[in-house]
């Protein structure tokens, strides 16, 4: 399964009897699914299958989709509003006696605001239905055409977020090796450490100096992180490989990586180490930032 973005753009369009309709969607990023239908009114009936098609292809991303809708070729329909005749007339023979007025004529009530509407005619329930289907159809096609440019972004994405991980380990496998790490150095700064304090007195107890001595030694040991981090980038580089919406699994490794990083600089005895941990917070930062944007 390949890896997918949560970015994309996609079109569609086509014609059922008299309606000629347009599919735009786009997606960004989202921590769910969350699709934002607009359709013209009197079209509700599409939705429910339009947001079970989009969940059904989609896994993740704040969507947004626009219907847009045209009628052409219907005959026109002429409508008398017998209500507002039936008004006008029982007002006029009121009145009547009143006034000394002739009868109103035909265009004169066909006249008046609101006793004739011109409109088209509606659609017969077969042509609706037809219409209201193919609508549906084309939502398919736009929410795959999307699907397809998001798994492409995806590809790509996935080539730099490999990238990044070989950067995580490279810069691991460097503090692995750094010279600071011997225990030949940690011997030696903790024998100049230790040598500093009994210069300034002598009575400590020995005993009780190496215990401490042992436990400086431990805290500044970096096995663990640099285990863990080994660890957290193989984990990635497999789910990368197993493809799919896994955005929210690479988000957590994220905090993991940038949870050693920090702790790496924090235990850091020497420059080249600190150096080390720093660069290595910025390469697990730039990947953090780019699993935003999976699925």
């Amino acid at each position: 399964m390949t890896l997918s973005s949560m970015t994309g753009f996609a079109r569609a369009h086509g014609v059922s009897g008299s309606h000629a309709w347009v599919w735009e969607i786009k997606s960004v990023n989202g921590k769910g699914l969350d699709l934002r239908l607009r359709a013209p009114p009197g079209w509700d009936s599409i939705e429910l299958p339009v947001r079970a098609r989009a969940s059904e292809t989609l896994a993740r991303g704040s969507i947004q989709a626009t219907l847009t809708v045209e009628r052409s070729g219907g005959s026109t329909a002429v409508r008398i509003n017998t209500a507002v005749v039936d008004a006008v007339l029982q007002a006029m023979r009121e009145l009547a006696p009143r006034l000394d007025a002739s009868p109103p004529s035909i265009d004169g009530l066909l006249g008046l605001k609101g006793v004739m509407e011109i409109g088209e005619s509606e659609d017969t329930e077969a042509v609706r239905r037809a219409a209201e289907a193919a609508v549906i159809a084309g939502f398919a096609d736009v929410v795959t055409a999307l699907a397809d440019m998001r798994k492409h972004e995806g590809a790509a994405l996935g080539r730099l977020l490999t990238a990044r991980l070989g950067e995580i380990a490279a810069l691991a496998e460097r503090a692995e090796r750094s010279p600071g790490r011997q225990p030949a150095a940690v011997r030696a700064r903790l024998a100049e450490q230790v040598a500093t304090l009994l210069e300034q007195s002598e009575r400590f107890d020995p005993d009780r100096l190496h215990q401490e001595a042992i436990l400086i030694a431990t805290k500044a040991d970096v096995r663990e992180e640099l285990d863990r981090l080994a660890a957290h980038v193989a984990q990635a580089r497999h789910l990368i490989e197993q493809g799919g919406p896994i955005g929210r699994k690479l988000d957590f490794l994220a905090q993991e990586l940038n949870r050693e990083a920090n702790t790496l600089c924090a235990k850091a005895s020497d420059i080249e180490l600190t150096n080390i941990g720093l660069e290595l917070k910025a390469a697990v930062e730039q990947f953090r930032e780019q699993v935003q944007n999976v699925e």
